[in-house]
């Protein structure tokens, strides 16, 4: 497999994007792209177009117009029309409905000059309506696995002509579960086909797919991983776990997002929380996999016309939806692993826009929080909750921002604002449209102000700062050294001359410790420990500059290494089948005799009985 880096993509314009076939050149100039993005220009490399594809691009990166000019010269003939027929040359997997409609609708204009017939094979559709354009002619089929498995079997869809068949969004759909589907559907396809996998993560299981049905495929990834979502601001908000709704609904107010989603982790969870935002004044559809096609249709339409400006959903309902403008995330359940994070939060930030992702992190898991945003390779930023009090002064500030630009009374107003102004104050009139307003809009909830967990004396923790004008120096003594305030403290006064009542708070942090130096002794202290040092070699104190609390944060909770426990019994020495000396040996002493007319002790479950077997040494 021949790898692409994401240097080798870096022209981002349609001029510089390669050979595009000119009936899709003139369909993306009249929807105004200007620019592609970088999976779309690696897709107009002419060294490409008789490859096999392994294509690693997040989600939200154009994904669909870039395999629909991967096709373009697969399909695609010399007079810029598709060849017409009655074979099947083009097939599209998709893992939801949602996804596969808005891939035909992608396909729809993009290929609208050249003359394809595009139909659709998705769950939950008619099938009969279905087999019928199928049998009337269909140059690109896009469809669910379920489905399209079923036509398959059915004789309604043949295959064995295929000249290119993609697999979009290849690990949600191994994580739904359609594998077995996927290599039926691939099997029963033409064998000299091209085959393209579009995936935003590579997991061992798309990897053996494509090692399996690819042919010499090459591998583009078209970002640093250190650099996907980079345009998705994330945030970790700590919370009491009885607090978490009223967070959701404070943040939402907090944001004011056009659009918003907010997830959940079972079916149960987005129906509660749906009703009590539906109950607080918000517009609010829900996005389950108990809910009929219909509805899914409709709630995602009054997403996009504006009648809901919040969706509360599960991962699989939510996976492949395409909501424009959607600004905002809210992890309210925590996500199962960072590649659920990842598809999460990909709904915002897509296509060149900025997005905010939060993560609604219970107190008592906040480091499982932080475990997580770490594995998923993004930083996030910590965000006390909003309160009743900052969310009041933050609607003050957008309400006088909103009066001000107003324009005069038109004129067929002009007869009734005067009335009003004749028979009423000023502040009056002001006061009742503060009500007007507040009647329209949901109130803030009551969350507590963030308060760090207090310290554990039992682990010799301090609090987070004892003096007021506090220095703060780093030891490069931690965790992964055994650190223990116990014994570091003597270390600390005497590398600096000072007593045990000038040390304020000591964190212990996987590879150094932090401690705090009474402000009055911070300078003496810096002087003493940067003469000659009395620390062993590799020992260094240091004045620390950086954030404190990002620190912290960034490192986890201090925790100096846990002793070992005296007694503890010695490890046994196992050894390989037939070596005496890794046979288990007992350190209890001789057996007691039995005494005269004491039973024999039952056999233990799952003891084999009778004689032992001779057991032959070296």
């Amino acid at each position: 497999m021949v790898t692409r880096g994401p240097t080798d993509t870096e022209s981002d314009t349609m001029k510089d994007a390669g050979d595009i076939s000119p009936p899709l050149a003139r369909a993306l100039s009249q929807r105004g792209y200007d620019t592609l993005t970088p999976v779309q220009v690696a897709m107009c490399d002419p060294a490409l177009e008789n490859s096999d594809l392994l294509v690693s691009s997040r989600t939200g990166s154009g994904k669909t117009v870039a395999f629909g000019l991967a096709l373009a010269p697969t399909l695609i003939g010399a007079d810029e029309k598709v060849a017409p027929g009655r074979i099947v040359r083009g097939l599209v997997v998709a893992p939801t409905r949602e996804l596969a409609l808005q891939v035909k609708t992608e396909l729809d204009w993009l290929y609208a000059d050249t003359g394809a017939r595009i139909a659709t094979c998705v769950g939950g559709m008619n099938m009969r309506s279905e087999m019928r354009a199928l049998s009337a002619g269909a140059d690109i089929v896009v469809g669910t696995p379920g489905r399209l498995r079923d036509h398959i079997e059915r004789g309604s869809l043949r295959i064995d002509a295929l000249r290119g068949a993609v697999l979009d969004e290849a690990d949600e759909m191994l994580d739904l579960g359609f594998r077995e589907d996927l290599e039926f559907i691939l099997g029963a396809a033409n064998p000299d086909r091209r085959t393209l996998l579009f995936s935003a993560t590579m997991p061992h299981g798309v990897v053996s797919l494509a090692e399996r049905f690819q042919r010499g495929a090459v591998r583009i990834a078209t970002e640093d991983a250190r650099t996907a979502h980079a345009d998705i601001d994330y945030k970790i908000m700590p919370v009491q776990p009885n607090q978490r709704e009223n967070a959701v609904i404070n943040t939402l107010l907090h944001f004011d997002a056009e659009r918003s989603i907010v997830f959940c982790g079972t079916r149960e969870g987005v129906r509660h929380l749906a009703s009590r935002l539906a109950n607080r004044g918000f517009a609010v559809v829900a996005l389950s996999g108990e809910l009929s096609q219909d509805e899914r249709t409709n709630a995602l339409a009054a997403m996009r016309d504006g009648r809901a400006r919040v969706c509360v959903a599960t991962d699989v309902a939510a996976r492949g939806i395409d909501l424009k403008n959607l600004d905002l995330v809210i992890h309210a359940d925590l996500p199962s692993n960072p590649e659920t994070l990842l598809h999460r939060s990909g709904r915002t930030g897509r296509a060149g826009r900025s997005g905010t992702c939060v993560v609604i992190a219970p107190q008592h898991r906040r480091g499982s929080a932080q475990r997580l945003l770490s594995r998923a390779r993004v930083s996030a930023s910590l965000m006390p909750p909003p309160t009743q009090e900052s969310l009041l002064a933050l609607e003050r500030e957008r309400l006088l921002g909103e009066v001000f630009p107003l324009a005069e009374p038109g004129t067929d107003e002009a007869e009734t604002v005067a009335a009003l102004v004749e028979q009423h104050s000023p502040e009056a009139l002001a006061a009742a449209f503060l009500r007007l307003r507040a009647q329209n809009h949901p109130a803030p909830e009551l969350v507590d102000a963030f308060v760090p967990p207090p310290p554990k004396a039992s682990l010799g923790e301090r609090p987070m700062a004892r003096f007021e004008s506090g220095v703060w120096f780093r030891l490069s003594i931690g965790r992964d050294r055994g650190a223990d305030p116990r014994w570091l403290l003597p270390i600390i006064c005497k590398a600096g001359g000072i007593t045990r009542s000038q040390v304020g708070s000591i964190r212990i942090l996987p590879e150094a410790t932090l401690f705090e130096i009474s402000g009055d002794a911070a300078e003496a202290y810096a002087t003493a420990i940067s003469g000659p040092s009395h620390l062993d070699r590799g020992v260094t104190i240091v004045r620390h500059d950086g954030d404190l609390f990002e620190d912290m944060d960034r490192r986890g909770p201090s925790r100096p290494a846990r002793p070992a426990k005296s007694g503890r019994r010695p490890r046994k020495d196992l050894g390989h089948a037939g070596d005496a000396q890794g046979a288990k040996s007992k350190t209890h002493g001789p057996k007691a005799p039995r005494k005269k007319g004491q039973p024999f002790a039952a056999a233990k479950p799952g003891k084999r009985q009778g004689p032992k077997p001779t057991r032959h040494g070296p």
